[in-house]
């Protein structure tokens, strides 16, 4: 099991903070940068810790794209801005697509455990919305495979949907039940969001104006309103273009027990898939998802049976199914079902996105894995960052990245402390 612990977090707001005239569709006002995103979630990190900036022994930064975003790469020096005391100290920036900020809390676990480093900050920042629609679907392209896929047009939502055609096929599921499936996972999401004061989609958003925090409202809705991106998956199966950061700090055992707070990472597992999909032997299940998390469980000595909360990656409908199956808290073809029963509300044995997940929180990129940690080590810690479990405290939370068409999957198995 794992002796290293996250001391503290934080978690900007998320949302698309690049204003646009509406009728021009020039960028009026850019919003808060990338170099603002990263200072203020790593300040709020290392404040929440109540570590001074000098115990800090190294600091990664994770963002999946930032050179054709906002034209910067070189991120890990710009954390140095957090504080002068920070000078010299040595920085790195880590990639892995959607789970780039995942990938960089495992390797500060592993540079930790190794007895290199007592503290590590990890911050994950992206800004999306600097770039237009187009722009930002062929920069999340560059994620796939791009000689057979991107290139050729295979947008996520494409790749994506061949998942959600593999299940449809492989477990017999009409048209119309599928697409129920899909509109109760996004409606559990945008009922969270409402809670999460920092969610793109929370009070005040479309979601609400629209009302749709039900199934029933959003199959409700007109082609117009609800368009297929990619058959099967419609705009409201798909999550969000996103700005925002999050940041964790990293700790070894003998920091944590004087910390005033801290969360056990007790387990972690990464498993890699075959980059192209047309590769790979099955495509209805997340196989390297499974083998993730039975690496994770091992490691903590943990069984699915003990995950109270668990935020996972639904950058689509179908992912948010598949990975719910992956980790155990459904059986293999039965999360849509489970879903549909009225299960992993605040109010069941294991909520899952609670924080409104990618769907409906926002997903960032870069920032969406430190933000699956930093919400979760908030719940942990008795400061929950919007809905809360209803029937009990939770004691074991889980977090479930995913980087490309499911290709690096990062799991990560936090405990309270007791």
């Amino acid at each position: 099991m794992s002796e290293v612990y996250i001391t503290g977090a934080y978690n900007s707001k998320f949302g698309a903070f690049t204003k646009r005239d509406k009728e021009t569709k020039q960028i009026i006002d850019k919003g808060p940068t990338i170099y603002d995103l990263i200072i203020e979630a790593g300040k709020g990190a290392l404040e929440d810790s109540g570590l001074s900036p000098k115990d800090i022994d190294a600091i990664y930064v994770a963002a999946f794209s930032s050179g054709p975003f906002v034209k910067q790469e070189h991120l890990g020096p710009i954390a140095l801005y957090i504080h002068p005391d920070l000078r010299f100290v040595p920085t790195m920036r880590f990639e892995a697509a959607c789970a780039s900020s995942s990938a960089a809390v495992h390797a500060a676990v592993h540079a930790i455990e190794s007895g290199r480093y007592k503290n590590i900050l990890v911050i994950g920042a992206e800004k999306m919305t600097e770039r237009t629609t187009p722009e930002t679907t062929e920069i999340l392209a560059y994620a796939s495979y791009f000689e057979t896929e991107g290139s050729k047009g295979m947008t996520f939502p494409a790749l994506f949907a061949e998942y959600a055609k593999g299940y449809k096929a492989h477990y017999k599921i009409s048209d119309d039940v599928l697409r129920k499936m899909f509109a109760t996972v996004s409606a559990l999401c945008y009922r969270n969001a409402m809670d999460n004061p920092l969610a793109q989609m929370g009070k005040g958003s479309v979601a609400e104006k629209l009302g749709i925090t039900t199934a029933e409202a959003i199959l409700a809705l007109d082609d117009k309103s609800n368009p297929v991106i990619a058959d099967p998956l419609r705009l409201h199966d798909c999550s969000l273009i996103s700005d925002g950061s999050a940041a964790i700090v990293l700790s070894n055992k003998k920091v944590a027990k004087s910390a005033k707070k801290a969360v056990q990472i007790a387990g972690i597992g990464n498993a890699t898939e075959i980059m192209e999909e047309k590769k790979r032997p099955q495509m209805y299940m997340l196989e390297a998802g499974k083998i993730a998390a039975k690496r994770a469980y091992e490691e903590a000595k943990i069984k699915p049976k003990d995950i109270d909360l668990a935020e996972v990656h639904d950058c689509f409908a179908i992912n948010h199914i598949l990975t719910t199956e992956a980790l155990g808290l459904s059986e293999d073809g039965k999360a849509g079902y489970d879903y549909m029963e009225g299960r992993f509300t605040r109010d069941d044995k294991v909520a899952v996105n609670i924080s409104g997940g990618l769907k409906a929180k926002g997903h960032p990129v870069g920032a969406t894995g430190a933000s699956m940690h930093a919400l979760i080590f908030k719940q942990l810690v008795d400061e929950p960052i919007g809905a809360t479990l209803t029937k009990k405290k939770p004691e074991v939370g889980v977090t479930f990245n995913v980087g490309g068409s499911a290709v690096s999957n990062f799991i990560t198995v936090l405990k309270r402390v007791k």
